[in-house]
């Protein structure tokens, strides 16, 4: 088949290490399968590429506390960031409750204490679609319903929580 195939909505071609055969993948899903897809790829979720269940993107706030084993331990906050992962699970869940119990806001407690940039944003990222976040915080912002709060959320860059605007 020639490279210049045109693929249905949502798939990618891409070529077996072990085989050297084609295969194509569900870039929404991620599965794959032998046969040259005919329909858009499903989402996750059972909506094809141009409908469905599954959002093309989310709107989120965060508020991320890092630790000495994140992948970058500075921030704007802190040039050398010295707590562990468990003190940093410890604030999370101080301010996870207090945004819980009414005693602050996200965006307060976001602008004061988180250490990524977006802080003065009141922790706010915009929207943004798969593939464009680590895996384990975007599975867990695609996952909230909207207004929902996250419980604490590990990635390479340290402990998060999440608030799904849109």
């Amino acid at each position: 088949m020639p490279d210049a195939e045109q693929l249905p909505d949502g798939w990618e071609k891409r070529t077996s290490r072990s085989t050297g055969m084609s295969y194509y993948l569900n870039m929404y899903t991620k599965e794959s399968q032998w046969d040259q897809p005919t329909e858009p790829a499903k989402k996750a979720g059972g909506g094809s590429a141009g409908g469905g269940d599954a959002p093309d993107e989310v709107h989120c706030l965060h508020l991320l506390v890092k630790h000495k084993g994140s992948r970058r331990p500075s921030s704007w906050r802190e040039a050398n960031i010295t707590r562990t992962k468990e003190e940093a699970q410890l604030l999370l869940e101080v301010y996870r409750n207090k945004i819980v119990q009414q005693e602050a806001t996200f965006d307060e407690l976001a602008r004061s204490y988180s250490d990524c940039s977006s802080a003065k944003r009141g922790g706010d990222l915009g929207k943004f679609g798969r593939g464009q976040m680590q895996a384990a915080f975007e599975d867990a912002a695609f996952k909230l319903n909207v207004n929902q709060l996250s419980g604490i959320v590990d990635s390479d860059s340290g402990l998060h929580i999440i608030l799904r605007k849109a």
